[in-house]
């Protein structure tokens, strides 16, 4: 094949390499813009699988670029006058300029032409090439040639960030974060040759306009970074080769991801490769590795189905496929890294302690768990339990395990929780007249019993027309109250446990069949009037509500005091008002429900005004020694409706009003939405609303394992994980997760305790012999 490599960087110089090597016969050209052994750039960082790939694929460039690396094992973080530090993260780095040199060198042994100081006008210059290889960066002629094809998609971020360098020498990954008058700025800095130091200075938009940056020159850039990390530099200057670069050299990072990866222009198909097909943030160091990976898949692709020309086309395809998905496993990573550096300031370094702030930098990724990172820093880590421990109010021992962070107990108000997990809510379905019977006293008895901190059955409804569906659990009469007392006993005598009870009104979502005759279907007999804010249906089909006035309003608020008292005189621990999902209080919040012209619709005030009033009344029939938390759905999932930062000013509003926790959970409020699930999806809103507002939280949603809560609450995402399908899957998941994380002093019922030794040896049996 005659093949073309538009741009010299690493994906087409390494690319033209491996594909030269493989079969000879091969004519590559690379088409770089500059000069021989001349390029842009301070250093870049590769991961060890990276380098691994390239020792299996060509030894003799990977052993010289091996001898070149610079490779560190520790993460350093100064902040707030602290200096932590810990091992195990395995990093190489390398001076870009070195790297590509290397390669030139490499392909030249192998046969490859390389033409420098040419800037090539696009893939229309080689008509004669069967395969374009567009590896010419990410503001690549190719693609931007074709963008009906290739279909970019691109989005400008937020900060701000100028790419330095200095001779001080780092001999860790060093992260700086310093405090200004107009707010935070951090440095990221490794070493990368046996002389210098990449060192990136990064601010949000706000500081960088407050600082007067965007008027200065370049150097006087670079002398207010200096100025502002002179502490760190200790007499070293910082250095620029951007002096190409007009005004002060600060730029915005652009994500991009590209619909199509390739093309045929009639006469040469056209493949993109690194960054000319996507971007991922500098925050975990992954863009030349996304970069050495394509080529190294491309060139693996047509190893497989052969080299000739009647390939390229399934070859081409079939690679896209594939680096598709490690493309945007790596963008997802990079994505949550790179939001963490955006809002550093005033969600995380004004209110974190450095302690938890250095943990909550480490897993920003959320690529790194937990356990993971007792993988890499055994002694770093349970430095940190121990800590956390110790701020949950536990006597701890310096040489012995202590409790994790989900095992350490947790207190709001009057009342203190064993540990931080919870059964979270979930429909049964299986109550008649709204009775908590014997089938709940089992089934809820048994997930006490199973060691979580804190138990609520599935929503409680506060008056008969208050019900999802005829199966719903109810407080509105004597009897419900004395099963509830009876439950509360149960749990109180035989664990250590507490009992929620979550209210709520099902609004718009009523009078439908039970989940398994037919989510969300209206009662063909039997049903009941429903109330929402406005007259819309949940379904085409559903019942029309009747948008409330004010004596429907006065008379939900009372039944909702009315089952707040009888929930005290149940002796329940806490209470929960449901304001989520698209039920009846979640109805008057989000404006794809609320479509009202008077005070309880339009603005925020307004929409918040009647959830409000009813809260006020609950808090205050409510004892005042007991918490309340209050579920919000911080995400429709809809355009048009609430989105995190919406949420956010509901829970500050909530938070004034005397809640004490936010129940962060998403979506149900509109029957077309399109959420966005995976691992902790909901998460992100849970740590926004904490930090940013001000107010502890209750994490939900795809929470699976005590990796994923010990990750959560140690991070300062969420006070409290709510946990739902597994606990339904296993009444004793929290005693089970403390038994694989090799924790046994979390203690079992007493009527349990042989099974704990003997569950405890199977799993150390298991382990061993893996």
């Amino acid at each position: 094949m005659r093949i073309v490599c538009i741009g010299g960087g690493p994906a087409g110089l390494y690319f033209s390499l491996l594909m030269k090597k493989l079969h000879p016969e091969h004519h590559i050209r690379v088409i770089e813009r500059n000069r021989p052994y001349d390029t842009f750039g301070w250093g870049v960082v590769f991961s060890d699988q990276t380098m691994a790939s390239m020792q299996t694929w060509d030894k003799e460039s990977a052993d010289e670029i091996q001898q070149a690396f610079n490779h560190w094992d520790d993460i350093e973080v100064l902040f707030k006058g602290t200096r932590q530090r810990t091992t195990g993260h395995g990093f190489v780095g390398i001076g870009r300029k070195k790297l590509l040199n290397i390669l030139q060198s490499r392909c030249e042994a192998l046969g490859v032409e390389l033409v420098f100081e040419t800037d090539a006008g696009g893939d229309q210059d080689f008509p004669d090439a069967d395969l374009i290889i567009a590896s010419d960066g990410f503001n690549s002629k190719v693609r931007n040639r074709y963008p009906e094809v290739f279909q970019p998609d691109l989005v400008k971020r937020p900060n701000r960030y100028i790419w330095l360098g200095t001779n001080k020498l780092f001999d860790a990954f060093t992260f700086d974060f310093r405090k200004t008058d107009h707010g935070w700025f951090q440095a990221h800095i490794y070493k990368f040759d046996e002389n210098t130091s990449t060192f990136i200075v990064e601010t949000t938009e706000k500081a960088y306009e407050d600082h007067g940056l965007g008027q200065m020159t370049q150097q006087e850039s670079i002398d207010f970074c200096q100025n502002l990390f002179a502490e760190t530099l200790e007499g070293a200057e910082l250095m620029t080769n951007a002096r190409h670069m007009v005004g002060s050299a600060w730029l915005n990072f652009n994500r991009l991801i590209c619909g199509k990866w390739s093309h045929f222009n009639g006469n040469s198909h056209v493949v993109l490769m690194g960054d000319a097909a996507h971007t991922a943030h500098f925050a975990i160091g992954s863009g030349t590795k996304l970069a050495i990976d394509d080529a190294i898949e491309l060139a693996n692709q047509f190893n497989k189905a052969g080299h000739g020309k009647d390939s390229i086309a399934d070859v081409l395809k079939t690679y896209e496929d594939i680096r598709r998905v490690d493309v945007a496993r790596i963008q997802n990573a990079a994505r949550n890294a790179m939001e963490w550096f955006e809002v550093v300031g005033d969600r995380y370094a004004d209110t974190l302690p450095p302690e938890q702030f250095m943990y909550s930098m480490l897993t920003r990724s959320q690529r790194i768990s937990h356990e993971n990172v007792r993988l890499r820093d055994k002694e770093w880590l349970e430095g940190y339990e121990h800590w956390f421990a110790r701020h949950s109010g536990l006597a701890v021992k310096e040489n012995e395990r202590c409790l994790p962070p989900m095992f350490t107990p947790y207190t709001s108000r009057g009342t203190t929780l064993p540990n931080r997990i919870v059964v979270s809510p979930m429909a049964m379905y299986s109550a008649t007249d709204g009775l908590l019977d014997d089938f709940h006293m089992v089934h809820l008895g048994a997930r006490a019993l199973g060691g979580a901190g804190l138990i609520f059955a599935e929503m409680t409804c506060v008056s008969p027309d208050a019900r999802i569906t005829p199966g719903c659990l109810g407080l509105w009469n004597d009897e419900q109250t004395k099963g509830w007392k009876r439950f509360v006993d149960f749990v109180h005598t035989n664990s250590a446990a507490k009992v929620g009870i979550q209210l709520g009104h099902a609004g718009r979502k009523g009078a439908t069949k039970r989940a398994w005759d037919g989510i969300d279907q209206p009662l063909e007999e039997g049903g009941w009037p429903l109330l929402s804010a406005s007259a819309i249906p949940y379904l085409k089909h559903s019942v029309v509500p009747k948008a409330m006035d004010r004596a429907d309003m006065d008379r939900v608020k009372a039944d909702f005091v009315a089952a707040t008292r009888r929930a005290a005189e149940a002796g329940a621990d806490w209470l929960e008002f449901h304001a989520a999902h698209g039920y009846l209080i979640s109805s008057f919040l989000s404006p794809l429900t609320n479509r009202r012209e008077d005070e309880y619709g339009g603005s925020y005030e307004n929409r918040a005004r009647y959830p409000l009033e009813v809260f006020a009344a609950v808090r205050e029939a409510w004892p005042e020694d007991k918490p309340i938390s209050v579920r919000l759905s911080c995400h429709d999932w809809t355009e048009g409706g609430n989105t995190p930062e919406d949420a956010a000013i509901f829970a500050r509003m909530f938070k004034d009003a005397g809640a004490d926790l936010i129940d962060c959970s998403s979506g149900q409020v509109w029957k077309e939405e399109k959420p966005v699930y995976g691992r902790l999806f909901q998460t992100p809103f849970s740590d926004k609303i904490r930090n940013e507002i001000g107010i502890p939280t209750i994490a939900v949603g795809a929470i699976s394992e005590a990796d994923h809560a010990n990750s959560i609450i140690s991070a300062g995402r969420a006070d409290l994980c709510a946990v739902a399908r597994p606990h339904l899957a296993d009444p004793a998941w929290a005693l089970h997760e403390a038994a694989k994380i090799g924790l046994k002093n979390v203690p079992w019922p007493k009527q349990y305790m042989s099974s704990k030794f003997q569950y405890e040896a199977n799993l150390e049996r298991a382990s061993a012999g893996k």
